[in-house]
């Protein structure tokens, strides 16, 4: 392996191997099939680029979105190494160039998508070609269990029958157990396993329950804690994401929007600009797989994603640099039910639509847990985990309540409105009856006179909600979306009616977040803290020169080493993590211009 290393070294610019990095490229290497799960940041990608560059032939990359492999291409041409795609942004002239490229043994590493890769033309072509390997990166996409299934993926299977004696590896971030057997039963022929932790120690989790200002607090948070930091807002929707995005504009923070709604030019003018400077992007989800800025510091969502995998995906954009990023999740009744009737609405089968159903309730369940945010995160993915002490529940240990008489409450509750049309209600109308309120619609049906209405008065709407949210989650209450959102009991309800079943729900005091910063550079003393920042007016000036991401010349963690080290000589710069042989002729000449003047 000693050839992987000086690999690694020379074009990579980085001394040694992470965690299995090395086992996973030596199998790979000898053509043996591997499974690899790494969590974002992690360095999958070393692991099929590598080999791609030490066996005989093209490697082909199955990649799901076209932003990912422009900007993988694009990394790779800045480290010298040959790299091309094929997608439907090139014109006709383009692909044939490309196509021209892979005939003459031109091109190391080919990103494909898998609809592009099984047509019958561009099967024929590889069979003609010397392959090194197939990559499949988000490979969980194959998987009905995965977060993110594409039907287009199913058709991959085919690859192990047609090329078999080809080494296939297979990467992802998140896949639970049964994502993971499919992912291997499918793709692969007796792979090698590695499996990594998927800790994110530098991320600070937090899950807040949203009140009516909290769209405020998130200002205040950006404003007061990661102003000219880069970050990602996540919505639901577009028409919140232009709202939030508006907001935040207004109080003088630099957001951008993304959703599928804007037109291709303005995406991509947004998630170039997102590249480029520190700003924040408000997006909905259609901002994705492929997002690879490292020096992310914040991922805050404003409604629950539908699953843990999302949730961790989403939430892995921050801090891939390493250093301490935050999360924060907002979430709410109304989450619950308009992500539960996406699932009902969907044309998906019924095995797909239970499957989307209990990963809601996963989801719903790591947010209102009382425990380590980490611990339970983790324990989905099937890893054991001691309390972390960076997360909310570790920092601000909640409470549990019995609420057993109040559950009784409400479900007697919903009942009797229910009882009054055969139908039943929606939840605002529910806990208006049982507060007692005297609303239009409860007195034009006579819901005042019903024997719940107003037993549950001294307590708050928002207490209520929290209740009802769990009662619905576990299956007590049903949502009936076809009839908006009317609530009905489920017969499990019986067993908390009649006291054969307690029921406890998280308790929390009124808690903001905290004011902590979570990245001062407090390592850095006077002098190395100016030359950070003038090394990274100089990497925005060379960025912009080049036509490519900051990132992509230098990441902050590479700046900030040779702020501290101020390499003088070749050797001292190629020391630096980061710095490969390419970016060494590249950009050490201006960079030891800047150190001279120090």
């Amino acid at each position: 392996m000693s050839a992987a290393v000086s690999i690694l070294q020379k074009i990579f610019g980085y001394q040694a191997f992470r965690g299995f990095q090395e086992e996973v490229i030596e199998a790979v290497v000898r053509g043996r099939d591997a499974l690899v799960l790494m969590p974002t940041g992690g360095g999958k990608s070393l692991c099929y680029q590598i080999p791609a560059l030490m066996r005989q032939g093209v490697a082909i990359v199955v990649s799901p979105l076209i932003a990912l492999m422009k900007d993988q291409v694009d990394m790779l041409d800045d480290l010298g190494i040959t790299a091309a795609y094929l997608n439907s942004s090139q014109t006709a002239e383009e692909s044939q160039e490309v196509i021209d490229r892979l005939y003459r043994g031109d091109i190391a590493l080919l990103y494909v998508a898998p609809e592009r890769l099984m047509t019958p033309k561009m099967l024929s072509m590889i069979e003609q070609l010397p392959v090194s390997l197939f990559a499949f990166d988000e490979a969980h996409c194959i998987s009905i269990w995965g977060h993110d299934f594409r039907p287009d993926y199913g058709e991959l299977a085919q690859i192990k029958e047609r090329f078999p004696h080809i080494p296939r590896i297979a990467l992802t971030a998140t896949a639970d157990p049964q994502t993971r057997e499919e992912i291997a039963e499918r793709l692969l022929i007796d792979p090698q396993r590695f499996i990594a932790s998927f800790d994110r120690p530098n991320i600070r989790y937090r899950m807040v329950e949203k009140t009516k200002g909290y769209l405020d607090e998130v200002a205040n948070f950006i404003i007061g804690e990661h102003m000219h930091e880069s970050g990602i807002i996540y919505c639901l929707s577009r028409r919140k994401t232009e709202q939030v995005a508006q907001e935040l504009q207004n109080r003088g923070v630099d957001a951008l929007v993304y959703h599928a709604g804007l037109d291709q030019w303005e995406r991509e003018s947004n998630q170039n600009q997102f590249y480029e400077r520190p700003c924040v992007m408000v997006a909905t989800i259609a901002f994705g797989m492929g997002i690879d800025k490292p020096d992310v510091r914040f991922v805050i969502h404003l409604d629950m994603p539908k699953s843990i995998e999302n949730y961790f995906q989403e939430t892995g954009r921050a801090g891939r640099d390493g250093l301490p990023a935050e999360a924060v999740l907002y979430y709410g009744l109304e989450d619950v039910v308009q992500q539960r009737r996406l699932i009902d609405m969907s044309e998906a089968d019924d095995d797909y639509r239970s499957v989307m159903m209990a990963k809601l309730e996963a989801m719903l369940a790591l947010a209102e847990d009382s425990g380590c945010r980490r611990v339970r995160l983790l324990d989905y993915f099937g890893e054991s985990s001691a309390h972390c002490s960076n997360c909310d529940n570790c920092e601000n240990p909640p409470m549990t309540k019995d609420v057993t008489v109040e559950a009784q409450k409400l479900l007697s509750c919903v009942h009797r409105c229910y009882q009054t049309n055969g139908l039943g209600f929606g939840a605002a109308h529910v806990i208006d009856v049982l507060m007692g309120e005297r609303s239009e619609k409860v007195l034009a049906r006579g819901h005042d006179r019903l024997s719940t209405w107003g037993i549950g008065q001294g307590l708050s709407a928002k207490f209520w909600r929290k209740v009802l949210r769990q009662l619905i989650i576990k299956h007590y209450v049903k949502v009936r979306y076809e009839l908006r959102n009317v609530l009905s009991l489920t017969a499990k309800a019986r067993s908390v009616l009649r006291g054969e079943e307690a029921f406890y729900v998280r308790v929390e005091g009124t808690k903001k977040l905290s004011t902590r910063k979570v990245l001062e550079h407090d390592d850095l003393n006077d002098d190395e803290l100016a030359l950070f920042n003038e090394l990274r007016m100089w990497r925005r000036e060379a960025a912009l020169e080049a036509g490519k991401p900051p990132y992509l010349i230098f990441p902050d963690a590479t700046l900030l080493q040779i702020a501290k080290v101020k390499p003088r000589t070749p050797e001292e710069f190629l020391g630096i993590s980061g710095v490969g042989q390419k970016k060494y002729e590249r950009y050490a000449e201006a960079i030891f211009e800047m150190l001279a003047k120090d």
